[in-house]
């Protein structure tokens, strides 16, 4: 085995607590990284084919878990996956990945940046041994575990059928919260998290939701509560607008409108559309 690698058994005293009292859990975790990272956390997961709304929102949760110390866990998939690891890198926070294959192999091999930070700092697991590769049924098994690591799981965009259903499924049977971030009925990667809301998921539309969600107000940073440039973002990130528009669907004046506008496209949250509305880059 190359340095840096940990197994650890279930029994042992390291094993992952919250792992341990899930009804499957694995018999042996094989590891690369800091096995102490293998604290409870929070689960971002989402769509493989992330829209540019689907990924702002997971930099948005998986920021603020980050500085708030939460260890944000994942499965490296491309999509909302990678940028949950990669905005929890950014941010300073500990991050976990769970692969479906063995902790050494970069799969898929779009992340193995992303892995190999992660290896050096944070940890990669797998209830595969070192070497495995990996087949269909072993993310469908894999998903358990990143339930089962986490105090709860947010969906941040899902399509439909979708593989987050089985880990939110895993995270019901374990016990665990099931978040998800509502999206745009007119867009397909949002129907998943939108019917997972239908079946009982607690919705959450910004920061202050998911830290009520998580018992850590006390966590939030000073601008997190939902100011009118957040629900600006909102608004858009549902449907591009004119500045008119926009003030009759907020109830606000024009004015604010436009100036809102201007704002949060010179810092680049926001772009002009060539017809005349905002919208997400």
């Amino acid at each position: 085995m190359m340095a840096g690698t940990f197994v650890i058994e279930y029994g042992d005293a390291g094993y992952p607590p919250l792992l341990a009292e899930t009804p499957d859990p694995p018999q042996r975790l094989y590891g690369i990284g800091d096995p102490s990272a293998l604290r409870p956390g929070l689960a971002i997961i989402g769509s493989r084919k992330a829209t540019p709304y689907g990924l702002r929102c997971t930099r948005q949760f998986a920021s603020w878990a980050a500085q708030a110390g939460i260890t944000v866990i994942s499965g490296a998939a491309m999509g909302c996956d990678s940028e949950a690891h990669r905005t929890a890198l950014g941010s300073g926070g500990p991050t976990v990945a769970v692969l479906g294959c063995g902790p050494d192999v970069d799969y898929p091999r779009r992340s193995a940046d992303i892995l190999k930070t992660m290896r050096a700092a944070h940890a990669v697991v797998s209830e595969l041994p070192f070497g495995a590769p990996p087949t269909r049924w072993t993310f469908v098994r894999r998903n358990r575990i990143i339930a089962g690591l986490a105090r709860a799981v947010l969906v941040v965009e899902a399509g439909l059928p979708s593989g987050t259903f089985s880990t939110a499924d895993a995270a019901l049977d374990a016990g665990r919260e099931v978040l998800a971030v509502p999206g745009s009925i007119l867009s397909a990667e949002s129907r998943g998290s939108n019917r997972l809301i239908r079946q009982g998921a607690l919705p959450v539309t910004d920061v202050s939701e998911l830290a009520a969600s998580l018992g850590m107000e006390g966590m939030l940073p000073p601008d997190a509560s939902c100011g009118s440039r957040d629900t600006v973002v909102r608004a858009l990130a549902a449907d591009p607008l004119r500045p008119d528009d926009l003030a009759r669907a907020l109830g606000i004046d024009i004015v604010t409108a436009a100036r809102t506008l201007g704002l949060l496209e010179s810092s680049g949250a926001i772009v002009r559309y060539a017809d005349g509305r905002y919208g997400l880059g």
